[in-house]
């Protein structure tokens, strides 16, 4: 062992990538170390580093960065990877993570060996509106959801062939000084969609927690699913359930892949 290294777990969840590091190696600039550490040629890669710690409450508190160094409040597909490392480290069938979003209440359903599946109440969907944004190939019209971060859903009949240069443009508008969360959804059948995420600090990812809930809760708002309502993305599909008042679950999987060392 090198004293001069970091273990770390990685995991996945819908194919959105994540490291899971105490926090206790998180040095004088987390930003840096996170980038370092997401680097898919000369670091670990991930999309994101979650670092972990316990409160004084036995709850785990979880401070996500962006692979860009990037702070942000959460991620629901890493915070259901930092349940299933509990889970594998410490045991128990419930895990309370505390993100910047605040506290999240994960509870497994089912296990088998390295993969699981959680429930996670995931709080309440803030939908504050439409925007028609101006970006260089004309304009996109979306709803603005919080869902702990912040989302940007655009309905489309059909994914646009440069989708992601699209997001890109609308992620960096000036109507989003703080950035957002872009998903383009297309309505597949009553309880279900698929959509394309691009998300703040990382780009196009494979899935998204938080944007599956936004997703979800765009469509519902508009009347165009009802709950439950299956997200699928190139990743894997994701269930919202909303009891039509405050009650916001998420139910999806998390695989953990690896534990290891970066030496430093």
């Amino acid at each position: 062992m090198s004293s001069r290294s970091i273990p770390f777990f990685k995991a996945e969840a819908c194919g959105n990538d994540f490291l899971i590091v105490d926090a206790a190696n998180i040095g004088a600039d987390p930003a840096e170390l996170s980038r370092r550490l997401c680097d898919r040629h000369r670091g670990i890669g991930a999309d994101g580093v979650e670092w972990v710690s316990l409160d004084a409450w036995a709850r785990i508190v979880a401070r996500l960065f962006n692979s860009d160094g990037s702070e942000a409040e959460i991620s629901g597909n890493g915070t259901r990877c930092v349940a299933a490392w509990a889970v594998e480290t410490r045991g128990g069938s419930e895990v309370r993570v505390v993100t910047g979003a605040g506290e999240k209440e994960c509870m497994l359903l089912r296990r088998s060996e390295h993969e699981f599946e959680f429930m996670v109440e995931m709080g309440h969907a803030e939908i504050l509106g439409e925007k028609v944004i101006a970006i260089p190939d004309g304009s996109a019209r979306g709803l603005v959801i919080s869902t702990g971060n912040p989302h940007f859903v655009e309905f489309v009949a059909d994914f646009p062939a440069r989708w992601q240069q699209r997001a890109a443009a609308i992620e960096r508008s000036l109507q989003f000084p703080q950035g957002t969360n872009v998903e383009f959804v297309r309505v597949l059948g009553r309880n279900k969609l698929e959509f394309r995420i691009f998300e703040r600090g990382a780009g196009e990812t494979q899935s998204s927690g938080t944007g599956s809930c936004a997703s979800a809760m765009a469509a519902i708002h508009a009347g165009r699913v009802a709950s439950p309502v299956e997200a699928h993305a190139p990743g894997g599909k994701q269930v919202v359930h909303w009891d039509g008042a405050d009650a916001l679950l998420l139910e999806g999987p998390a695989r953990l892949l690896c534990r290891g060392e970066f030496f430093l």
